[in-house]
């Protein structure tokens, strides 16, 4: 039927053959350009963090020699960035539900441009706290908004593919971080270490910028009932006319709009401000919403308490432990950390929407349980021997290394994609922010403490506990988080919802699916046979 020439089927030669287009081979649509621009202009605040992360981990050092400040000290300056990003993503929510995505997203960029120039210019210890408490707020605005506007314009087909540019332009950041490092380490040690923090100043300037060209996000514009120009950018962030139809039609839904109203502007008669939200997201949630909020808290928690914010902050602290002493041979290694991160997380963007979030994540997790075991052995290894052990410490290296590789394939990207994707239209701001918020403090409380943790119980010592906490996270996405390729936003709902169950709701749905499809190709050919 593919080719349109009709089968013997009774009907008379002058009847007029139509193609039967239910049964002709669906083709793959292109790659969305339009949508794709979007989502790389919104996930590049992103880099704001990552560039933190990484360059802190140099500019500590230069840092701790200039300032002369305590090993407590270190910890806090390190990790204090993301308790003070928990006051950003709190408020992003409700920012973006009143000034919209877009204008969140440049406000990120302003908050933390002021806070890069503050620690760059810090004279002591205090003043530096304070450029890290204003980077922070932007940091934390960053985090909530770039994957929720990403999913809100995404079409369902490169929804994973789009929503993991967030942890990829974190892994980009990280990496402009350690080149920075590298590139002002040979300056004098009081001029290095700010022109490390404060040359962050600049990616701001280009993201603002660059958002401006944006289009707000579609599900925001219906929430303000201006259906008009969300039916226009749901147009240019659709792979089809028809879909944007649906689109338009499942968003009116899910904000109490009739379906038959096709006015440009409308009025709402239910803001969606944050009225009512926390209510239903924390005090009387559905069992969907619970099994929802479960899913993006637990995802979010994992990912930090794995360690590899430890891993990517204490790079050069560790590798000074397994033996390498010389500042620039650590800050080499470190780089290569963050080429690895990199270069894996660009794999991870094309593999979501073709091999699914499940089987991406629990490999994922799996790589990172045998590395951190490695990595703990290794140093064990060097700990307990009275001599350089060049071959523990090229497994530290290479347990380093593949720990962040698996941890960019799939832990790192799928948090962002996975969170962002499963809340329901009116939660889906403030469950993201409070997703984000248990991401920071968990970092806070993991890269706050290191030092103290490895002084305690070992270097070794504390990368198995990070191995057991892996293994647990393992066990946690197993048995409770359903696959997510392939549906609607809209959809989530129906799929969430029985908890340890949900494999036998995902084949309900799956045999209505086939059954509506059935019934679909049913009524074309009885339409054409007629």
């Amino acid at each position: 039927m593919a080719d349109g020439k009709p089968e013997r089927n009774g009907l008379s030669s002058g009847q007029s053959q139509l193609p039967i287009p239910a049964f002709d081979p669906p083709k793959k649509p292109k790659r969305n350009k339009y949508a794709l621009a979007c989502a790389f202009l919104a996930s590049m605040t992103s880099i704001l963090l990552g560039y933190d992360i990484g360059v802190m981990s140099g500019a500590i050092i230069y840092i701790q020699r200039d300032l002369k400040i305590t090993e407590v000290q270190k910890e806090v300056v390190m990790g204090i960035l993301n308790v003070y990003s928990l006051l950003g993503s709190a408020a992003a929510g409700r920012t973006s539900d009143w000034i919209g995505r877009r204008y969140t997203i440049i406000l990120a960029g302003v908050i933390f441009f002021a806070g890069a120039l503050l620690m760059g210019f810090a004279t002591n210890y205090a003043f530096l706290m304070v450029g890290r408490f204003v980077a922070g707020i932007g940091v934390g605005y960053a985090l909530m908004i770039a994957p929720v506007y990403t999913a809100e314009v995404s079409p369902a087909s490169a929804r994973g593919f789009l929503t993991s540019f967030p942890e990829v332009f974190i892994n980009f950041g990280i990496l402009l971080g350690y080149v920075s490092n590298f590139a002002f380490s040979k300056l004098p040690t009081n001029l290095g270490w700010r022109f490390m923090l404060g040359i962050g100043a600049v990616p701001p300037v280009f993201i603002a910028l660059g958002v401006l060209a944006m289009p707000e996000s579609p599900r925001w514009l219906v929430m303000q009932g201006r259906l008009g120009d969300a039916k226009r950018v749901l147009d240019k962030t659709s792979d089809s006319l028809e879909e944007s139809k649906l689109r338009l039609s499942e968003i009116k839904s899910a904000a109490g709009i009739p379906e038959h109203c096709t006015d440009d502007v409308v009025t709402v008669s239910k803001k969606h401000h944050g009225e009512g939200v926390w209510r239903d997201l924390l005090v009387r949630p559905t069992p969907a919403v619970r099994h929802i909020l479960m899913c993006a808290v637990g995802i979010h928690f994992f990912q930090q308490a794995s360690g590899i914010d430890s891993v990517v902050l204490y790079s050069p602290t560790i590798f000074g432990i397994a033996g390498i002493q010389n500042d620039t041979d650590k800050l080499l290694v470190t780089m290569a950390v963050g080429f690895t991160k990199t270069i894996f997380i660009l794999v991870a963007t094309f593999l979501l929407d073709k091999i699914g979030r499940r089987p991406l994540l629990l490999s994922s997790v799996a790589g990172m349980i045998l590395s951190l075991t490695g990595l703990a052995i290794g140093l064990f290894i060097i700990k307990g021997s009275d001599h350089r052990v060049v071959w523990a410490i090229a497994l530290c290296i290479t347990a380093v290394l593949s720990y962040v590789a698996f941890f960019s394939i799939g832990m790192g990207p799928i948090t962002w994609v996975y969170s962002s994707e499963i809340f329901p239209l009116k939660l889906r701001a403030q469950g993201c922010s409070m997703g984000v918020a248990i991401n920071r403090v968990t970092s806070g409380v993991i890269t706050m403490t290191f030092i103290s943790l490895y002084n305690a119980i070992s270097l070794g010592g504390a990368f198995f506990l990070y191995a057991g906490v892996a293994v647990v996270a393992w066990v946690f996405f197993y048995t409770l988080l359903p696959e997510t390729q392939g549906r609607t936003l809209e959809e989530m709902e129906t799929l969430f919802g029985t908890f340890f169950k949900w494999r036998s709701t995902a084949r309900a749905l799956k045999e209505k699916k086939g059954e509506s499809n059935e019934q679909v190709e049913m009524a074309n050919s009885t339409t054409t046979g007629n």
